[in-house]
């Protein structure tokens, strides 16, 4: 009975999760998180201090 009660949330979340995604447009956030991180490198490269000889 334990078993059950403590598993109780991760199977409801698990099935709520589901019905979501499959009847609601949920976005893709990998490709999200995938863009931004590449977006930022851009930046970053964009935008870097040049190196100097004492850098190395």
């Amino acid at each position: 009975m334990g078993l059950i009660r403590r598993s109780f949330s991760f199977i409801a979340g698990t099935v709520f999760g589901i019905y979501v995604a499959q009847n609601y447009n949920v976005p893709n956030l990998k490709k999200i998180a995938d863009s931004t991180f590449s977006t930022a490198k851009q930046v970053e490269e964009k935008y870097r201090k040049p190196r100097t000889r004492h850098d190395d």
